[in-house]
């Protein structure tokens, strides 16, 4: 199994370009079985999770092709299986998104309950729920969401908690019934509104994306087009944490500062300087060792959930004292004990870590437990005295693009060891 092998103390510098986003691209990729023309889309990132959900298209009978550059182009004309099988779907809980465009354009879809990250609770009812309520008819059998539907029907639905799958999901579905439907507590985040673009690409009527109300006028027929996915602000808001963290400096390029606001007004919390332009962001420590910052997360624009276990990593090596309140989801955590290996001081009571920074950390062997806890284990071994090896990191590679090099162009002392 491959692991990251990581000697600290080196002040990253330099400049990288940001990959497009990953929470972005699989479900733009699920809503091209909304056509049966071909949808091209570009700034791909070469990730598992992308590997996963292409794997899966392929499987269902789509044409897809991806280039040199990592576009990749789908037609769905050509699907012979509205199934979506456990073998691939428990490794990604993203393979749900597949659902609601199957039962809108094709009457049918038999999707796995998803697997994935270990981070708690996620449960599917709310997709199931809203394409109910849009007229599909459902049963769980063995496993898979069994779902068949004549056309859809518009409807107004109101969910009952704020969650980004179930709003994409339901948008989707929703492009293809017959009248109106209206999305109430959807989510806001940046990736809703990137798939909403695309839909809108393809001759959707969506309106209200990136509010917590959404109303889409159902078409007959939707579509091929070109999109360009939107950049990963959580990759770029990993880098910043791996530039203040180890005192450096750090430019970023391809990224729209206003995605991630929250996170830049934590950093500079922290003590860092920083400036931006229409497609960049800069941030510089001069060498200082940030600050302790208290963190709640929540949903956007609030301080993203997936930037928490970083903030920790930060907070562990920070002056001063802090807490870091999960609100988000109720396992996301399992870094915590990983980190006080390396000598951080944090204790847990709940959902809330109370930290205590010490200076440095000590290198030893520690073991990723899902995607953002092992970049918040890279982050800590930036830091760390001597060497740190991250185990299960097949967990990283389904979120960041080649991050072990992208740290080394910066200065980081890392390599990937296969076994």
């Amino acid at each position: 199994m491959n692991r990251l092998l990581i000697n600290g103390g080196k002040a990253l510098h330099g400049k990288i370009r940001i990959s497009g986003s990953k929470n972005a691209v699989l479900p733009i990729l699920a809503a091209t079985l909304l056509t049966t023309d071909e949808v091209t889309v570009y700034n791909i990132p070469h990730l598992h999770d992308v590997t996963t959900l292409v794997s899966l298209l392929g499987e269902m009978g789509a044409r897809v092709t991806v280039d040199e550059r990592m576009s990749i182009t789908v037609d769905s004309s050509t699907l012979v299986t509205f199934k979506a099988p456990y073998e691939l779907v428990k490794t990604m809980r993203a393979s749900i998104l597949v659902l609601g465009p199957l039962v809108a354009h094709f009457g049918q879809a038999n999707v796995s309950l998803p697997g994935g990250c270990a981070i708690g609770s996620r449960p599917v009812d709310m997709h199931i729920r809203g394409l109910e309520q849009l007229g599909a008819r459902i049963n769980v059998e063995n496993g898979y969401i069994c779902a068949t539907a004549d056309r859809l029907k518009g409807a107004c639905i109101v969910m009952d908690t704020t969650t980004v799958t179930g709003t994409e999901n339901l948008m989707m579905a929703a492009c293809l019934a017959e009248g109106t439907t209206t999305l109430e507590n959807a989510a806001r985040e940046p990736e809703v509104l990137d798939l909403a673009k695309c839909l809108i690409g393809m001759g959707a009527d969506i309106k209200g994306a990136g509010t917590d109300t959404i109303t889409i006028e159902g078409t007959e027929r939707l579509s091929g087009t070109e999109y360009r996915v939107l950049p990963d602000r959580i990759e770029a808001g990993t880098f910043l944490v791996a530039a203040a963290i180890t005192g450096g400096r750090i430019r970023l390029k391809g990224i729209c500062p206003e995605m991630i606001d929250a996170v830049i007004a934590k950093l500079r919390e922290a003590g860092a300087d920083i400036t931006c332009g229409q497609d960049w962001v800069e941030l510089d420590m001069e060498g200082r060792r940030p600050m302790a910052v208290d963190i709640k997360t929540s949903p956007y624009p609030g301080f993203p959930t997936d930037m928490q276990a970083q903030f920790t990593a930060l907070n562990a090596v920070a002056e001063g004292a802090s807490t870091i309140s999960e609100a988000v989801f109720e396992n996301r955590f399992m870094h915590v004990p990983e980190m006080n290996r390396m000598g951080a001081v944090i204790r847990l009571e709940g959902n809330t870590a109370f930290i205590r920074g010490v200076r440095r950390l000590v290198g030893a062997p520690v073991m990723a437990t899902d995607l953002r806890a092992s970049a918040s284990l890279v982050l800590a071994g930036l830091v760390a005295d001597g060497e740190t090896g991250v185990d299960r990191i097949y967990h990283i590679d389904r979120g960041y693009e080649c991050i072990e090099e992208k740290l080394a162009q910066l200065g980081a002392d890392i390599r990937r060891i296969s076994p």
